[in-house]
């Protein structure tokens, strides 16, 4: 897919002076709580209302939603409230209902990413259409899956194309329920920046209380958007109960993140430096956790040679170790003396580890 300027016409063309918003439950439960929360949601910053009305769950039994006929819950929304809709898609048969509904944005969800087939099938039945269609990254972090769905459909002539970043499974416990993996969206934004990214804090947080602060991450890495979950009564919602947030806090958040168009080169200055300067805070983030993971690995190694009695430096390892990463720094563009203090100063913090477990 070549960088087209033609993929942000749909964006801007709701002249917006905030970030796009895309907000209503995580599912559509019953008529009634669907038009509950799309009248709280009139005339503030949401631009398109959101449910789910096939929902596919990890495993059987959950509640998997109410199907098609969800869509037409979704579109007395429009009628009475003047609200776009917005739902998943997962095959062709949904698509089909969905646009039977004039459903005006259509989104492919993580678990669909993944597969190609399912990819294109929808795709195929999407061809000549001139819905929006958003997708997500896939559960996995791989920028390649990532890009080959938005490929195939712009390949299928879909023109209101945009990507929404929703963060990726891990095995490892954090903080998230989907680690953000921020520098893949970075890395996407810079191969495609007129491609619109719209963040999803709902599945990247898993909790409501942390909803703020991952939504002013992304606008401070410029995405154009957020998909927020909203619910009249989270608590009791049917799914995804504790990440969805009141149509109030919605509208506080919106309020305390409301970013105005500034056309002065101070603040184009600005807006350029906290761009940056998130992207630093990403990856020294990244940095620590992964000297936190070498130093377990140090641990480990603590473990056996205390087991086998074996000395704590190793001086010949050591050596090598240190030629082989200021040939790779240099090769960055680090300078020798830089990588010397700084790979000095992680070989002690290894060898302090392993001491404290072999004298432990």
């Amino acid at each position: 897919m070549e960088n087209d300027t033609t993929l942000r016409t749909w964006l801007d063309a709701l002249n917006l002076d905030h970030p796009l918003v895309i907000a209503g439950p995580c599912s559509a439960e019953t008529e009634e709580q669907v038009l509950n929360i799309a009248h709280q949601l009139q005339d503030t910053d949401v631009s398109y209302y959101r449910a789910g009305i096939w929902k596919p769950r990890t495993r059987p039994g959950m509640f998997e939603g109410v199907g098609a006929l969800g869509l037409k819950w979704l579109q007395k929304v429009k009628a009475e409230t003047g609200l776009k809709t917005a739902t998943e898609v997962a095959n062709r048969a949904h698509v089909e209902l969905a646009l039977e509904h004039d459903i005006d944005l259509l989104w492919i969800g993580a678990r669909s990413t993944v597969s190609p087939f399912i990819v294109q099938e929808i795709a195929d039945a999407l061809q000549g259409t001139d819905k929006i269609v958003l997708v997500k990254n896939p559960v996995n972090p791989d920028l390649s899956l990532w890009l080959g769905a938005i490929e195939r459909l712009a390949a299928a002539d879909i023109k209101k194309l945009g990507a929404i970043h929703r963060g990726f499974s891990t095995y490892e416990k954090t903080k998230y329920r989907n680690n953000p993996e921020w520098q893949l969206a970075i890395e996407l934004q810079t191969k495609f920046p007129d491609l619109p990214l719209i963040n999803d804090p709902s599945h990247i947080t898993g909790k409501r209380n942390m909803i703020f602060d991952v939504s002013q991450t992304a606008l401070d890495l410029n995405f154009d958007g957020l998909m927020i979950e909203t619910h009249s009564d989270p608590d009791n919602a049917w799914s995804d109960a504790s990440q969805q947030v009141t149509p109030s806090s919605l509208v506080q958040i919106m309020k305390d993140l409301k970013i105005r168009k500034e056309t002065d080169t101070e603040a184009n200055y600005n807006a350029k430096l906290n761009n940056l300067r998130a992207q630093i805070d990403m990856i020294d983030n990244q940095v620590i956790e992964l000297l936190g993971k070498r130093m377990k690995v140090a641990d480990g190694i603590g473990m056996l040679k205390k087991q086998k009695n074996v000395a704590v430096l190793q001086s010949k390892r050591w050596n090598e170790i240190l030629g082989k990463m200021v040939l790779e720094g240099e090769e960055k563009g680090l300078s020798e003396e830089f990588i010397l203090k700084l790979f000095k100063a992680i070989h002690q913090e290894s060898i302090n580890h392993q001491e404290r477990i072999i004298n432990g």
